[in-house]
């Protein structure tokens, strides 16, 4: 028997959203990627800990997916479970007046427009960041002189072996585009923030402004995961690719933006294959003629 046809079950008789065989271009930005065995959307804490249990004692691979900014999928799909957070893990509330608390699944969108609604400052960098709130804590996502790690306080998550646990902000070891979430195999389900007091219309005049740069530099018009490359130290991964001639070179369907060329975009229907041959490029040039050695940003399953 299948071992995912188990999860499958599991799932079925817990009442989630579950599908087989799902293609996961419907779920990732770069609107690229074959096929999930099982694609399941978990709307609460006790039904996410029975469906990891039970991928942990059947030996699945299991993943969970947020919006899928950030990761490119294999052609050949994922061989395991991929988990959407749901339900409770979208719900955002006020803790005290400067205080909010995040599900983990929720869209940092929608975290943002909640912090300018409830008058609080702190999250404007993170407007237009296309994630959820637990992908930008794992992956300590920051723009414009603003990272998670300035606003975060604390981390709720659930072990693999079922435990239930929290992270201070001290213990997160948040850094340039990672935590300890990277490593500690633990699932993050929801976030309390710390924000400060402003006037709504300050805020809005912020975010405002940084959309439009993101609008006037990015390629939002093509799917893309965001920037592909990491800051290398003393240089920017962009300039750098620009400078070795490679803004819009293309691999198949897969090109190096000509509006910003730290961002690889699906121009025409790009596989993975194409962006990985694009990347694997990129990589090899810019080390041949600057000597940087560009490390991938981006989460290649």
């Amino acid at each position: 028997m299948d071992r995912t046809e188990i999860i499958y079950s599991l799932a079925q008789v817990l009442n989630c959203d579950v599908r087989r065989n799902e293609p996961m271009n419907k779920h990732t930005s770069f609107k690229i990627g074959g096929t999930a065995d099982v694609y399941i959307k978990v709307d609460d804490l006790t039904t996410l800990a029975n469906i990891v249990k039970e991928c942990v004692d059947s030996d699945v691979d299991y993943l969970i997916l947020g919006n899928g900014s950030n990761v490119l999928v294999s052609d050949d799909g994922y061989r395991g479970v991929v988990i959407r957070l749901d339900g409770e893990f979208r719900k955002i509330s006020l803790i005290d007046e400067t205080t909010i608390y995040c599900g983990a699944g929720a869209s940092l969108a929608s975290l943002c427009k909640f912090a300018l609604n409830s008058g609080l400052s702190g999250l404007e960098f993170a407007w237009g960041i296309p994630g959820t709130v637990g992908g930008a804590v794992f992956m300590n996502a920051g723009a414009y002189d603003g990272e998670m790690k300035n606003v975060v306080h604390s981390v709720s998550h659930l072990a693999s072996d079922g435990g239930i646990g929290r992270c201070e902000k001290d213990d997160l070891q948040m850094g340039y585009r990672t935590s300890v979430y990277r490593s500690n195999k633990c699932i993050i389900t929801g976030v309390t923030l710390k924000l400060k007091k402003a006037d709504p219309e300050d805020v809005r005049a912020k975010m405002d402004d940084f959309m439009n740069r993101r609008s006037s530099k990015q390629p939002l018009e093509f799917p893309s995961a965001g920037s592909v490359f990491k800051r290398p130290e003393g240089a920017y991964a962009g300039a750098l690719i620009e400078q070795c001639g490679l803004k819009g070179k293309c691999h198949g369907g897969a090109q190096v933006s000509e509006k910003h060329a730290g961002f690889i975009i699906n121009k025409s229907n790009a596989t993975a294959n194409d962006v990985k041959s694009l990347i694997r490029e990129v990589q090899t040039k810019v080390y041949d003629e600057t000597g940087y050695d560009l490390e991938c940003e981006l989460i290649i399953l």
